[in-house]
């Protein structure tokens, strides 16, 4: 294994680690809703968001941001969580199969699934209230700073509205004036984009973000942190995109080939794939761009190279 390979898993065990204590189990909670949490948690995901947290919060301090920064990196990882045990419910994406096994709703039912996933969601932000423990109100306020950063990504303004979008466009949803059920908001490239922005992007943002506001970056360079993430964000949906298309359900641990039977608008089949491949590395340009011209080394751009070259 290379160095970024010892880099990513060591940071995925310890985050795992992390994520085991940060969890309510029995009997502070219900054995069932305690169960559910756990089973799509600890599914085997890549911990990509969470090792951008700490991978930025490395590459702004010359010491071990840890303490600082795994709390944060821990709630991006269960509201992405979140995110993904609703997006496959029958009311949203319909599916069957995450990470290589059944999905939460298909295991625990609809109700156990929408609750696993409210409750991942809030037990995020009082990760995020409690954790570094400290009356440090220069600490303090940082923590503040992040939980503003992160509850903006993930709301209507970020990944809860990018989802509004998709159920939109994917005539699932439609304004209450709407008579017909139909595609009512037809999408462009900029549109494609700026949806993706929100649903995707606004998450990965975050996530780089709280990494370098708890390790103390200056304004300057959390502003060089977020113009990494953005570029960062858009190459990875593309090459999920890309994936959708390409890629081997067994490989994926996902069902592949679902966008195209949705009829959802994605890159491949707005712009073809070898645009989105070249889309997608341009993206990953700038975002390596932004971290030179703000003077941060680290690992965050061998994982920008890592990303854009994944086969799951």
């Amino acid at each position: 294994m290379n160095d970024l390979g010892n880099y990513l898993q060591s940071r995925r065990n310890a985050i795992d680690t992390a994520l085991e204590r940060f969890i309510p189990t029995p009997p502070a909670c219900p054995p069932l809703i305690g169960q559910a949490m756990r089973y799509s948690l600890f599914a085997g995901g890549k911990r990509i968001r969470p090792i951008l947290t700490l991978a930025a919060g490395d590459s702004v301090a010359d010491h071990d941001t840890d303490t600082m920064a795994m709390p944060a990196a821990c709630a991006i990882e269960m509201i992405h969580t979140y995110s993904l045990i609703h997006d496959d419910l029958p009311a949203m994406d319909n599916d069957a199969l995450r990470r290589g096994r059944p999905t939460a709703h298909v295991v625990y039912g609809d109700g156990i699934a929408v609750l696993a996933g409210d409750a991942l969601l809030t037990e995020a932000f009082h990760v995020l209230a409690h954790h570094p423990e400290t009356v440090d109100t220069a600490i303090v306020a940082r923590k503040i700073r992040t939980v503003d950063c992160i509850a903006e990504a993930a709301g209507v303004v970020g990944m809860v509205g990018g989802q509004a979008i998709d159920l939109q466009t994917t005539g699932q949803a439609c304004l209450p004036e709407t008579t017909a059920r139909g595609k009512d908001t037809a999408l462009d490239g900029t549109g494609l984009q700026a949806m993706h922005a929100r649903k995707t992007g606004a998450l990965i943002r975050a996530a780089v973000m709280a990494g370098a506001i708890m390790a103390g970056a200056p304004d300057a360079t959390v502003d060089a942190m977020d113009s990494f993430g953005s570029q960062f964000g858009l190459a990875f949906q593309i090459v999920d995109d890309i994936l959708d298309v390409e890629g081997a359900t067994e490989e994926l641990g996902k069902t592949t080939g679902k966008d195209a039977v949705a009829g959802k608008l994605t890159y491949p089949a707005f712009y073809g794939l070898a645009e989105s491949r070249r889309l997608a590395a341009q993206s990953i340009d700038r975002a390596k761009r932004a971290l030179s011209d703000a003077s941060l080394g680290g690992h965050l751009g061998a994982i920008a190279d890592w990303m854009l070259t994944r086969t799951h």
